[in-house]
């Protein structure tokens, strides 16, 4: 008998119940004719890198109770200047409105990119559940990725689709932390904000890697001078490794980075010892490389 059999059991049920003998099973399988190439990667010899839009949200409407994000418009040149070195075609958008966020992401989204490699989101803001704030109002993440998806973005079917969530909560005290500056030694105030992530990590499609800056539930830090722990790190591994590294190899070397900070010094005591850990959520079918455009 060719291929795999099921092994069919047609006692009744009461007889089936009552034996004790452990029985071995044989499952059906189905053998593909497609051979899968583990090291396949994307497709990125296109004439364009792509688009990364950049939402840099530091400031809110007073009524949403949301504390200024003092430090994001560090992340957000670090972000530029990285993005900008890896080829794409970088446009950032600083305390827009619910309305106006959703025009933009609305018409890049209608926008062609059949000759450009991938596609990147980035929202430096709070989060709330499976939102985003925007200045006025939060939006919701999966609306966000809908609109990019192979039926409504045809253009970028099968290309990489990368979203990068740097979001945390608004209500969460802030903690004074004194660091040791690595270069002269003096000591500083650089305050570490430290909020509750309460983002949820999101399947959103094929070929699409949600980036977050923490593991749902856990705190996430930023600076007040040097911005996020996860924007800083991530911004030094492409620095280093972005155009060499596989994309989630590099990322999984930003968790360890992170996973190394400590909150050593606070006035208040219960934040020492806080630590971070971000996650990726991967729907990439393929490896993913920058390397340099030739």
């Amino acid at each position: 008998m060719s291929g795999g059999s099921v092994a069919k059991d047609s006692r009744p049920a009461t007889d089936r119940a009552a034996c004790t003998e452990n029985l071995t099973e044989t499952d059906a399988f189905i053998t593909s004719p497609l051979a899968l190439d583990p090291t396949e990667e994307y497709k990125m010899a296109n004439k364009r890198r792509g688009l990364a839009l950049i939402f840099n949200q530091e400031r809110f409407f007073w009524r949403l109770g949301l504390n200024d994000r003092h430090g994001t418009n560090t992340d957000c040149a670090n972000l530029e200047k990285r993005l900008l070195e890896l080829n794409f075609d970088v446009r950032s958008y600083e305390n827009y409105k619910q309305v106006e966020v959703l025009d933009k992401i609305c018409a890049a989204a209608e926008e062609d990119h059949s000759d450009a490699d991938c596609f990147v989101l980035a929202f430096l803001s709070h989060g709330e559940d499976d939102h985003v704030y925007a200045y006025d109002g939060k939006i919701s993440i999966k609306d966000i990725t809908s609109l990019f998806k192979g039926d409504k973005c045809k253009s970028l079917a099968g290309k990489p689709k990368i979203f990068i969530i740097q979001a945390c909560r608004g209500d969460k005290h802030d903690v004074p932390v004194t660091v040791c500056d690595a270069v002269d030694s003096d000591l500083k105030t650089n305050e570490v904000v430290v909020d509750a992530s309460a983002v949820n990590t999101l399947p959103a499609g094929a070929d699409f890697i949600m980036c977050y800056s923490v593991a749902e539930g856990y705190y996430s830090h930023r600076e007040i001078i040097n911005g996020s722990w996860y924007v800083q790190d991530l911004c030094e591994i492409l620095q280093k490794f972005g155009d060499s590294l596989e994309f989630t190899e590099l990322l999984t070397l930003v968790n360890r980075k992170v996973s190394m900070r400590s909150v050593l010094r606070a006035s208040d005591r219960n934040a020492i010892g806080k630590k971070q850990v971000p996650c990726f959520a991967s729907m990439l079918t393929k490896k993913l490389y920058f390397r340099p455009k030739k």
